[in-house]
């Protein structure tokens, strides 16, 4: 049995106001619009998780939000305070307590594009796989049947994809 993780950073958020919340930041129209593209890219290849984990950030809930706007399957969602700004090793701490098949977690830069690098035996050869643009998404499978037991550096990829890749 396998596991299949999908990391993906929130969409590209507002800076209109520099002196704005950051938890409170939402996207701007191109995040929007770049949301709904990966939800449509990852429901056109049945790449949809049982439960998203995300961080409970205005940008990442919108993220969530319009990425799932796309999927012809609904899925459990839990915002968690602390997937805000989180390190690697807490996204690991909470991947592990995970239930289902397939998770999708929406977390921030640099610890999501840290943590997909750290997973992976092998990285993606992809120009922009090392910085982990907004709203880049990795799909890594697990060879486990647990949450519990995935360990850095045992996952292999099995797609990678910017908006930018999926603009016409």
């Amino acid at each position: 049995m396998s596991l299949r993780l999908i990391l993906i950073r929130h969409a590209k958020s507002n800076w209109d106001d520099p002196f704005a919340d950051d938890h409170a930041r939402v996207l701007n129209a191109r995040g929007r619009r770049a949301a709904r593209a990966v939800g449509r890219w990852m429901d056109a290849r049945g790449y949809l998780p049982d439960l998203v984990l995300s961080s409970d950030s205005a940008r990442t809930r919108e993220t969530a939000d319009r990425l799932m706007a796309e999927w012809t399957r609904p899925a459990r969602v839990r915002f968690l305070p602390r997937l805000y700004h989180a390190d690697p090793d807490t996204l690991l701490e909470v991947l592990q307590d995970a239930q289902g098949d397939t998770v999708a977690l929406i977390a921030h830069n640099p610890g999501i594009g840290a943590f997909a690098s750290t997973m992976v035996a092998q990285r993606p050869e992809h120009a922009r796989f090392a910085d982990y643009p907004t709203c880049a998404t990795t799909l890594i499978d697990f060879d486990t049947a647990h949450w519990a037991d995935i360990r850095p550096g045992a996952g292999r990829v099995v797609a990678f994809v910017t908006p930018h890749d999926l603009s016409d």
